[in-house]
């Protein structure tokens, strides 16, 4: 009876090896999970990382000048009358301007597949809610991405996501304590 149960066991492992599919919802024994379906878990690694400068500066300058000078002087004769004629202009103009932005985001968040587009692509959209002491910051992360670069660990790197939109948001003390009061805004206004 043993020996029955045995082979038994054996025969449908062997079936079950045969065919690729384990115990854990029909995926192979053989390669790792990734997100392929809707309500998959993908986990993305938010890596992103900006700089930006712009420097310009305009000098500009224009001259005339325009003079006429005219006198004269007869021997034994008063002095004719000197005439004299200046005109000029002057224009210049000096500019200059500079920006500077830089920006860095580094996270891991999980995401989950919403929709599976017709050429294989993943929608996939995902937030965290972190609130420490009440401080809150928010995560969000939409976009789509290739099945293809979902690794063997079944994480992504946010610069793989085509049309993404990261929102990265806080709220609490600090984040009010960054924007001015009432008064002085209407000061500002006012002045």
């Amino acid at each position: 009876m043993i020996r029955k149960s045995l082979y038994i066991a054996i025969i449908f492992s062997s079936c079950m090896l045969a065919q690729g599919r384990g115990v854990n919802n029909g995926f192979s024994l053989f390669s790792d999970f990734k997100a392929a379906r809707i309500g998959d878990a993908v986990t993305i690694l938010v890596m992103e990382s900006s700089q930006a400068s712009n420097q310009s500066n305009i000098t500009t300058g224009k001259e005339s000048d325009l003079g006429y000078d005219l006198s004269g002087k007869m021997d034994g004769e008063p002095t004719l009358p000197t005439l004299d004629f200046d005109v000029g202009s002057k224009n210049n103009f000096k500019g200059g301007g500079g920006s500077q932005s830089q920006g860095s985001v580094k996270a891991r968040i999980s995401a989950m597949v919403d929709s599976v587009l017709a050429n294989g692509n993943l929608r996939i959209s995902g937030k965290r809610k972190i609130i420490i002491n009440k401080e809150e910051q928010e995560i969000r992360i939409t976009g789509i991405i290739r099945s293809i670069d979902v690794k063997s660990d079944n994480t992504v790197y946010s610069y793989n996501i085509s049309d993404m939109e990261l929102h990265f948001e806080g709220k609490g003390r600090i984040e009010e304590a960054q924007h001015p009061g009432l008064l002085s805004k209407i000061f500002h206004f006012l002045f």
